[in-house]
């Protein structure tokens, strides 16, 4: 348990103070660019960002994904969040809740969000490779702790083969997941954590009955990175060397909106390198129903407290909401039907998915 603790202390440490963002490769957001509407008809005050997510209201398509729990550190970074998700009317995801189902007495560093955000969405999280051994016991316990309004099912692959005390076993993680959509009793979100999601993968998991898709793209933090560090500090020089070789794998955050999206009509949710309210504009406008963000927010919360954080959110909204206005989208909707045009790879990739 002790040995759980320390690595999310250090994995926390690494993202605030390390460079663990992709290093040559980007979100491919920079490749969407929305067609400036000159008359919008319409005023900026007219502007609605709400929406809706699996019952719960949020005043903006903009979500705190999950980043941490399990020690004392992360229960403060809980705390935070939901305060600030709570005053501005956003959502929320929490870390990994592995560490709670094997001490109860962990519990109380995820469940915190709702002492202080009783009414916000929140969904819960836990490894889709840790579900052989929790079972649906485990994710409802998962969910029970936070009184989840969904459960995301984390995918790492790529993080389990380079972290020192990985466990990179996926056999069988496809019908543990449908076993959790069946009996939980909450919608489920799979997530990855930075590599992306295919189209195939999405066309499997909802045959199974997942009704959301947080890609996490690359272009934003990169997990094999973050564990290359810690593996070179502990002397694994053949994984940290892997962690560097494979720092920008992955579908770019972009291209995996339009691949998800390609197939299936659920919640999608762009993130992976989601730096700005522009980008949500535009993850919008070519398929996602909403973003998530953790390395800004993570990040804004060491440097300026709750208030930094807030800051953060609030000048993300800003940004979207102005993007709408400068594209004629009232709400959400109009921003899904907003004209743009896709070039460099982007192009390409979308392409040979045949949407354009």
């Amino acid at each position: 348990m002790s040995e759980i603790v320390k690595r999310k202390d250090e994995h926390l440490d690494i993202a605030i103070s390390e460079d663990v963002e992709a290093e040559a490769a980007t979100t491919w957001l920079e490749h969407v660019h929305l067609v400036h509407r000159a008359l919008p008809e319409m005023d900026l005050d007219d502007v609605d960002t709400s929406l809706e997510v699996f019952g719960k209201r949020l005043s903006m398509p903009i979500l705190i994904d999950s980043m941490t729990g399990g020690t004392e550190r992360g229960a403060k970074i809980n705390e935070d969040i939901a305060s600030v998700a709570a005053e501005l009317g956003i959502g929320m995801g929490v870390g990994s809740q592995r560490a709670a189902l094997v001490d109860g007495r962990l519990r109380s560093t995820f469940s915190v969000v709702r002492d202080v955000a009783p009414d916000i969405f929140v969904y819960a999280n836990i490894g889709a490779q840790q579900l052989a051994k929790v079972g649906v016991d485990g994710a409802r316990a998962c969910v029970d702790m936070v009184r989840a309004d969904a459960l995301a099912i984390h995918l790492n692959p790529l993080q389990e083969a380079i972290q020192p005390e990985g466990d990179p076993k996926y056999r069988g993680v496809l019908g543990a997941i449908a076993e959790v959509v069946e009996k939980v009793g909450v919608p489920v979100i799979v997530k990855e954590v930075g590599s992306g999601i295919s189209r195939e993968v999405a066309a499997l998991l909802a045959s199974v009955g997942v009704k959301g898709f947080d890609v996490a793209g690359v272009g934003g933090t990169s997990w094999a990175r973050i564990e290359s560090i810690r593996s070179s500090r502990y002397g694994e020089v053949g994984k940290a060397r892997l962690g560097e070789a494979f720092r920008d794998w992955g579908i770019p955050t972009a291209a995996s909106i339009m691949e998800v999206r390609s197939v299936t009509d659920g919640l999608v949710i762009a993130s992976g390198g989601i730096r700005s309210g522009i980008d949500v504009a535009k993850s919008i406008a070519i398929g996602a129903d909403a973003a998530a963000l953790a390395l800004p927010a993570l990040r804004a919360l060491a440097e300026g407290g709750r208030e930094g954080l807030k800051s953060l959110i609030k000048s993300m909204a800003d940004e979207l909401r102005l993007a709408m206005f400068l594209t004629g989208s009232r709400n959400l909707r109009d921003l899904r039907r907003a004209r743009y045009v896709l070039t460099g790879e982007l192009a390409e990739w979308a392409r040979s998915l045949g949407v354009v």
